[in-house]
């Protein structure tokens, strides 16, 4: 999917230089990265890497550029704004911006033990290099779930607790989860996994309220986030996205050579049953394009949207404060450095997509994608619903996005 992406970047280059020459009156050039953004959506169609898609970047609440594109592809579902996409990451930060409100109420300490609050975790075990078992000397602290520096990854089925698995509530999931060792010591790698899984569940314990009835209060209602929850019911159903479903590469599926792409409503892999209470905080919410928008609004607004305030500065300042140093792409460093389940650009040069320093985001993994740019005051946001994931799908939409904006 890379190859596919970069070629259909080195395409687009040239319908940017004939965008900028025709829009020289175009004030910020909000013109040309509606046609940029516009142009990649079609070109990630044409080329088989995504089915309909829909994208924009926005100040505050005005829009720079909006673009709904729909494939005609047989099969795929065409989006509209009622439409629900599995949100899947994406969840990761809303559930941190709740752990914030309740840090701001004085209800916990990010330096305290897991175990304070949920004690299942008072006797934790880690693995060594050779895999064997052996009690952690360092304790399980929030911060370490806040920024996946607890040691626990993500599991297949039948291998440790699983966001795929049936559990009817999270208190029986983080039992699991704090019988299963921690990978290493806690607080001493990174490791991305089932952390804001376990976050939720403390934010019932902290809160005293479901998790799903903590999130409404405290963001979705204020935000106006209707369509944003853990299940859908018969008529949400009807406006879930259905999944581009690209083969697995060669070396998982021999039939990658065939080129078989398939739209399914066959894996969602979740469950989102009415009235659920197994509601995973790292993965399981659903949302619309427009619900999520209001979240990046407030994130833009550093914790206010629109006069109302959600979380304050600190917060603001705490969830994007560098914690991992970057370096995670099997020693390549592509100048992204992570926060609380949020990655910073702290190297344009080696980024190489003309973004701002110090933008923050997220994605999930049927590529939806985010990011929060403070220097020029935008965010931009890109919902389809497609397998397998590419971080290329995000960082070559800022691309389009910044060659019209620079």
């Amino acid at each position: 999917m890379h190859t596919e992406i970069r070629a259909i970047v080195a395409s687009l280059f040239v319908l940017t230089v004939a965008a900028c020459s025709g829009n020289r009156g175009a004030g910020p050039g909000d013109q040309v990265v509606q046609q940029n953004i516009e142009a990649y959506q079609r070109a990630l169609i044409a080329r088989g890497v995504t089915g309909g898609s829909v994208a924009g970047v926005f100040r505050g609440g005005d829009t720079v550029a909006y673009s709904m594109v729909n494939s005609g592809v047989a099969g795929d579902a065409p989006i509209s704004p009622n439409t629900i996409f599995p949100i899947w990451s994406m969840s990761k930060p809303i559930t941190i911006a709740a752990m914030m409100i309740l840090h701001e109420r004085g209800l916990y300490e990010v330096s305290d033990p897991v175990s304070k609050y949920i004690p299942y975790f008072s006797t934790l075990n880690c693995k060594d290099e050779d895999g064997q078992i052996y009690r952690c000397e360092n304790e399980l602290q929030i911060v370490h779930l806040l920024s996946h520096r607890s040691g626990y990854g993500y599991y297949e089925q039948g291998k440790g607790p699983s966001h795929l698995d049936p559990y009817e509530n999270l208190d029986q999931f983080v039992r699991d989860v704090a019988a299963h060792p921690v990978e290493f010591e806690p607080g001493t790698e990174y490791r991305y996994g089932i952390n804001q899984a376990i976050l939720g569940r403390v934010v019932e314990v902290l809160s005293g309220k479901e998790f799903f009835e903590f999130l409404s209060e405290a963001i979705f209602e204020p935000l106006g986030m209707a369509n944003t929850k853990f299940e859908l019911s018969p008529d949400d159903r009807k406006r879930f996205q259905v999944l581009f479903k690209k083969p697995d590469p060669p070396e998982v599926d021999d039939r990658f050579d065939e080129g078989i792409s398939t739209f399914s409503t066959a894996h969602d892999e979740l469950f989102y049953a009415p009235g659920t209470k197994a509601q995973f905080g790292g993965e399981g919410l659903v949302s619309t394009f427009d619900d999520y928008r209001r979240f990046c609004e407030m994130l833009l607004g550093r914790g206010t949207y629109r006069g109302t305030r959600i979380l304050n500065e600190r917060s603001i300042e705490m969830m994007t404060a560098v914690i991992t140093e970057g370096g995670l792409t099997r020693g390549y460093n592509n100048g992204m450095d992570y926060g609380y389940s949020l990655f910073i650009l702290s190297e344009p040069a080696l980024d190489g997509t003309g973004s701002s320093r110090g933008i923050f985001g997220w994605s999930g993994y049927h590529n939806t994608h985010f990011w929060i740019d403070y220097e020029k005051n935008i965010y931009g946001l890109f919902m389809t619903r497609t397998v397998p994931y590419s971080g290329e799908i995000q960082k070559q939409f800022r691309a389009a996005v910044y060659r019209g904006l620079n």
